[in-house]
């Protein structure tokens, strides 16, 4: 009997030696995408000057590159909700990481006890009082992490720590571009709301003038109310961007989290200064910086982790309770000589038939493709959005040239077909044909700036620009430092990033 119990031994021996060696070592999963941005027809236009910086280079205030936009911005990390809320998952995720790491460490608690018990004896008629009190300081059931469980655990509150604090930099990145953005588009309406009205101006002044020729006998009926019809809808247009104005504003006050002071408030696209160029660099590497890309990478990390742990619950759990301290039948003599009491109760268990622990170790394994999965969609995801921005600033250059081009000759021609009315020489429907045409013309270039202005914001966005990439720290059990107090709602940029043995 003797015999065959020694024979399972080696086996537990080489069982235990692997739970101990089960950990696998992360490597990063290789880029599902291309090693450097398309070309084609559509970029061959985007021409980067040979000193512009990268994105990764440049802090958003630099690249804005414009005060008022700059304040408003500003006012947006300070007040955002959104942003605040994120910043409030950073503090919690720092806080649940904390709560693993001290799973390392043994529970130490001091406990009282006193109790007083009267029992009457009946056979004997008589009354019994029974005291007891006691001291106690110990550890309370501390689990010994000979297998790495609690380790791998440790390791995937940390992993989702880090994504916390990613999803944070992305969030503010996300602000930057989003109140840019609603900067811009407030400033294109307002300027789109300045033609409306010019035209208005013209078009009365026109009306008026037919008017008087139409009662003098030279202009017929129908050109005056041809031009009626232009100037009704000027107004209309008048209206539609007073609307679109005053909503853009409201947008941007709640970006900025308060109300933006009217003097930080943009007049028109001709009053802002134009965001920086930027290079998007030559290889798409550039594209693992972005927070959501290294959220994603946490997450996966995290995934793997949790394989660690899942794995290690096949081995034996050890744990350890034990305690030392005083008691006396009375209060008085608890801390006498000779009433020391300690207790020491090490615990193993090994799970032999648990079904649960296959299944979990597979959910586990799954999970982590499916991290995976959402890692390599967001590499694509961000390669696509580079490249869309790239095909944009490619064909904006030309589009505004011709634009530029096709105000010029309308203008002109708005200009003759005026001059051969007043001679008699056309139709009052050239001229309106010829309004028409211009008043389009300069909507379509106000579209076309916003465009240029949008895309610039977005392409260093989706670059991950604004604010650096934590720098990697060695490796090393650290605790994250815990924020005493009120976190700092919308500033975060400096979330102390603990390392683990990742």
């Amino acid at each position: 009997m003797m015999t065959r119990t020694y024979r399972f031994i080696p086996w537990l021996a080489a069982l235990l030696l692997q739970g101990c060696a089960a950990n696998p070592k992360y490597t990063r999963p290789p880029a599902p995408v291309p090693g450097e941005w398309p070309g084609g027809s559509a970029s061959a236009g985007s021409v980067t000057p040979a000193d512009a910086p990268t994105a990764l280079e440049l802090s958003w205030p630099e690249f804005l590159n414009d005060e008022k936009l700059v304040q408003v911005v500003e006012m947006a990390l300070k007040n955002n909700r959104d942003l605040r809320i994120a910043a409030l998952n950073v503090e919690r995720a720092r806080n649940l990481y904390g709560i693993r790491y001290a799973d390392l460490l043994p529970v130490v608690e001091a406990s009282g006890r006193w109790s007083e018990q009267e029992m009457h004896l009946s056979f004997l008629d008589q009354t019994m009082k029974v005291t007891s009190a006691s001291v106690d300081l110990g550890i309370t059931s501390w689990e010994i992490d000979l297998f790495g469980r609690i380790r791998s655990l440790k390791d995937k509150a940390l992993e989702e720590f880090l994504a916390t604090a990613q999803a944070h930099r992305g969030a503010r990145i996300l602000l930057v571009a989003e109140t840019a953005n609603a900067y811009y588009t407030l400033a294109a309406d307002r300027e789109r709301l300045r033609i409306a009205q010019s035209t208005l101006d013209t078009q009365r002044a026109a009306y008026e003038l037919i008017q008087k020729r139409f009662e003098g006998g030279i202009s017929p009926e129908l050109d005056l109310k041809q031009a009626q019809t232009r100037v009704d809808a000027a107004q209309v247009d008048i209206a539609v961007y007073t609307r679109l104005a005053a909503l853009d504003e409201n947008a941007l006050n709640l970006l900025a989290g308060q109300p933006v002071p009217a003097g930080l408030l943009p007049d028109g696209l001709q009053a802002i200064q134009p965001p920086r160029d930027i290079s998007p660099g030559v290889s798409s590497d550039v594209l693992l910086a972005r927070p959501d890309i290294l959220q994603a990478e946490h997450q996966l990390k995290a995934a793997n982790a949790n394989i660690n742990a899942a794995r290690a619950a096949f081995f034996p759990r050890i744990s350890l309770t034990t305690a030392l301290g005083t008691a006396s039948g009375q209060l008085s003599g608890l801390f006498a000589s000779g009433s020391s009491t300690w207790n020491y109760a090490p615990q193993i268990v090994m799970p032999i038939f648990d079904t649960r622990v296959w299944f979990g170790f597979k959910a586990t394994q799954i999970e982590r493709e499916i991290a995976l999965a959402h890692y390599e969609k967001a590499i694509q995801s961000a390669f696509r959005e580079v490249a869309d921005a790239l095909a944009v600033r490619g064909t904006i250059g030309e589009q505004l040239a011709a634009q530029q081009s096709l105000l010029d000759a309308v203008a002109e021609t708005y200009r003759l077909s005026e001059l051969r009315y007043t001679k008699g020489v056309e139709n009052y429907l050239t001229v309106l044909d010829a309004q028409r045409s211009l008043y389009d013309a300069q909507q379509g270039l106000v579209a076309a700036r916003l465009m240029e202005l949008t895309n610039r914001v977005r392409l260093f966005a989706v670059l991950g620009g604004g604010f650096p990439a934590p720098e990697a720290e060695p490796a090393g059990d650290r605790r994250p430092e815990v924020a005493g107090g009120e976190p700092s709602h919308g500033h975060l940029a400096n979330v102390s990033q603990p390392s683990g043995d990742l």
